[in-house]
């Protein structure tokens, strides 16, 4: 679509409460741009969606870190509320004013089929306000450790897919700097030795040790870009789908990088199957 309309299912009050539409119901340069990436991201995830509605007609989305719910919002719009109605969309967001928001906004369109929680990643995991089957969950620039709860919450919750977008990734950078003195015999650390490589060096890290954990579980793993995704520079997008039984080689590798750069303290976080298989 190289020049992308309002398409007719879509809701112009909430393409003008997410600042696509002008007030008077118009586009103007930036807001196609805006539903260009809209349409861009939808196009990853609505193979998904028809892919649940095929297996279980009342599946459920749980979408983290959701900020205004811009995600869930869209997903609704463009699929779940024509083609999926008795699936349900989960937003779950720490900061209780855009979640005020968010619900007000749900309630003003009649999306009786998004809900919104007021909890943290890591509480949603044991929240007793969440269901035990979660079919999929996405996270879109959930920063830093976030990602990692969003992939653990999946994980705990068996999710068949898991869509994310990862953003701001400090830790294992945090983790390389403070190590960095101990490991300089290996020559490997030429690759993070200076401060900006440490940064961009961890933040690759961390999205190949998600994928590998991820892999370990028994997820097919796809990673690509968001093309065109202007508003932020981290325009990696994970899609992970759950096929199998956990995969030891995926496993032992991940415990073999953990060990060969430094990072072994962080196992908890990435924490894989129990396995004594070895890498190869």
């Amino acid at each position: 679509m190289t020049a992308p309309d309002i398409r007719p299912e879509q809701s112009p009050e909430l393409l003008k409460a997410l600042h696509i539409l002008t007030r008077d119901g118009k586009l103007n340069q930036d807001s196609r741009r805006k539903l260009k990436q809209v349409y861009h991201l939808h196009q990853f995830i609505e193979p998904l969606l028809k892919e649940l509605a095929l297996e279980r007609p009342n599946f459920s989305v749980v979408d983290h870190g959701a900020g205004k719910s811009y995600l869930g919002f869209i997903l609704v719009d463009l699929y779940l509320r024509h083609h999926a109605k008795q699936a349900t969309m989960l937003s779950i967001e720490s900061r209780p004013e855009l979640v005020t928001h968010a619900q007000d906004l749900a309630n003003k369109l009649g999306f009786t089929q998004m809900r919104f929680l007021n909890q943290t990643v890591a509480q949603a995991i044991a929240s007793e306000d969440i269901s035990d089957r979660i079919d999929m969950v996405t996270a879109l620039h959930a920063c830093n450790t976030a990602t990692d709860d969003a992939i653990r919450f999946g994980l705990t919750k068996q999710a068949r897919y898991m869509v994310l977008v990862p953003c701001c990734q400090a830790e294992v950078a945090s983790v390389l700097r403070k190590h960095k003195t101990a490991q300089l015999k290996d020559p490997l650390t030429e690759i993070w030795r200076h401060p900006l490589h440490t940064r961009e060096f961890g933040s690759q890290v961390t999205n190949s040790l998600r994928c590998l954990q991820l892999e370990a579980h028994g997820y097919q793993v796809t990673v690509t870009e968001l093309v065109g995704w202007e508003h932020s520079m981290k325009n990696e997008l994970i899609i992970a789908e759950r096929k199998g039984p956990p995969k030891p080689v995926a496993a032992a590798r991940l415990q073999a990088v953990l060990e060969r750069i430094g990072l072994t303290e962080l196992q908890e976080r990435f924490f894989v199957p129990t396995t004594g298989a070895q890498a190869t």
